[in-house]
């Protein structure tokens, strides 16, 4: 959907992604996010009639941003024909290490948004669509075929394991914020031990990969 504004006697079309790539740059450029819809449309010429028709507030586009990121990920994953044929580790691995290349792509503005507003990582209602879409990845792509090797996980169990997953995305997302290393190599080898560690759990093999994360976390943290 697209709907047109004037600028200078000129029509120029304004879309969802137009007024998403206006908030980033906002934010980025004045190191603050918009007060309010109407200073913002005020900032970027765009009729406020016209931003309702994309969005209810600036909460959605927040939220939005996030699932734009995410949905990048998939994405990528669905045009590698072999990713269908990934291990269920492998395939999570994939969608770790393509995510936080996106974000990294994105890093100035999230960095700033969990980061350096004075809200910081306490400001997760923004995650909130991110955390609903996520879980359905899990499920459709991840925890459907899981399930068909370990009948014990019922109905009561599989909630329980996409939730730890996203806790688990926002411990990485957390050490992504915070990782100074080169190419954030360092966020890489966390998802690797991340990962490893969740999938030995399920195969109740957890001491050796939980012990080996958990070396890894202390030395990155308190040395």
């Amino acid at each position: 959907m697209a709907v047109t504004k004037r600028t200078n006697g000129k029509k120029e079309s304004v879309t969802e992604d137009t007024i998403i790539t206006n908030y980033m740059n906002q934010v980025l450029e004045k190191h603050q996010e918009p007060v309010s819809v109407f200073l913002f449309c005020k900032e970027n010429k765009i009729d406020e009639t016209t931003f309702y028709s994309f969005f209810t507030s600036l909460d959605g586009i927040r939220e939005t941003i996030w699932i734009k990121l995410f949905e990048n990920a998939v994405t990528s994953l669905k045009n590698d024909e072999a990713f269908a044929t990934y291990s269920n580790r492998n395939k999570l691995l994939a969608l770790y290490f393509t995510f936080f290349e996106i974000l990294t792509l994105n890093r100035s503005y999230v960095y700033f948004v969990l980061k350096e507003n004075e809200k910081g990582l306490h400001n997760l209602k923004q995650l909130r669509k991110l955390r609903n879409r996520f879980k359905k990845f899990l499920k459709e792509e991840i925890q459907a075929q899981f399930a068909d090797k370990h009948e014990k996980i019922d109905k009561v169990a599989k909630p329980i394991l996409t939730e730890a997953a996203w806790v688990q995305f926002l411990f990485i997302l957390k050490f992504w914020i915070d990782d100074t290393s080169v190419g954030f190599e360092k966020t890489d080898i966390m998802i690797e031990k991340a990962v490893k560690a969740a999938f030995d759990v399920l195969d109740t093999t957890p001491l050796e990969s939980l012990f080996d994360l958990g070396k890894f976390v202390w030395k990155e943290r308190f040395n």
